[in-house]
C-alpha cells in the first residue's frame, strides 16, 4: 500500500469497517457526502502541510544540515522574543529536558544564544544569531516555493480563492507542531 493510499483511503476504510458510514448515509444521504468530502479536506490539508514541511527541509538541507521540522517550530517560538527553555517547552508541548535538549543543538550550531533575563538572572532568554536569522529567512522563502508550486498548478485566481478560504478556516494563533 502506498503512503497516498495510506493518507487517502485508511480513515474512510476505517468508518466503512465500523459502520460508521452507513449509519450516515442511513439517517440522511447527505450527512455521507458531506462527511466524506470532510474526511477528503482534512486528509488533503494534512497533506498540503507535509508537502510544505518537506519543502522547507529540502530547502534548507543544503544551507542548514542537520536541522529538523522540530526546530523550525522552535525558532517560531524564539524569534518571537522574549523565549525561555521553558516556554519553547510550553510552545512545542513537550518536557522541559527535550526542549534544553533542542536549544543546546540550536546553540551549538550556532542560531541561537542564551542571554541573561534582566528580570530573573536565574533563567536565561534565547536570541537568534545572525545565522538563525538567516536561517529562518531561508525556511520562509522555502514555504513560499512550496506553496507557490501550487499557485502554477491553480492559478492565480484559485490559489487567491485557498488563501482566503483557509484564512476561514484556520484559527488565528501560533504556528505549533501538531504532535
Amino acid at each position: 500500500m502506498t503512503d497516498e493510499r495510506v493518507m487517502t483511503d485508511a480513515p474512510v476504510m476505517h468508518a466503512a469497517a465500523s459502520g460508521q458510514a452507513g449509519e450516515a448515509a442511513a439517517g440522511r444521504p447527505e450527512a455521507a457526502d458531506d462527511h466524506d468530502q470532510d474526511l477528503a479536506v482534512a486528509m488533503l490539508t494534512l497533506r498540503a502541510a507535509a508537502q510544505v514541511v518537506a519543502g522547507i527541509q529540502h530547502g534548507m538541507a543544503a544551507r542548514f544540515p542537520g536541522l529538523r521540522p522540530a526546530h523550525g517550530f522552535a525558532f517560531v517560538r524564539i524569534s518571537a522574543g522574549g523565549a525561555t527553555v521553558t516556554d519553547v517547552a510550553e510552545h512545542l508541548g513537550v518536557t522541559k529536558q527535550a526542549a534544553s535538549q533542542l536549544v543546546a543543538q540550536l546553540v551549538e550550531g550556532g542560531y541561537v544564544t542564551r542571554r541573561a533575563d534582566p528580570r530573573d538572572r536565574r533563567t536565561a532568554l534565547l536570541v537568534l544569531t545572525d545565522r538563525g536569522r538567516a536561517c529562518t529567512r531561508a525556511a520562509e522563502e522555502a514555504a513560499a516555493a512550496a506553496a507557490g508550486q501550487w499557485r502554477e498548478q491553480l492559478g492565480d485566481e484559485a490559489m487567491s480563492a485557498l488563501a482566503a478560504a483557509l484564512r476561514q478556516a484556520a484559527r488565528p494563533g501560533p504556528l505549533r507542531p501538531s504532535w
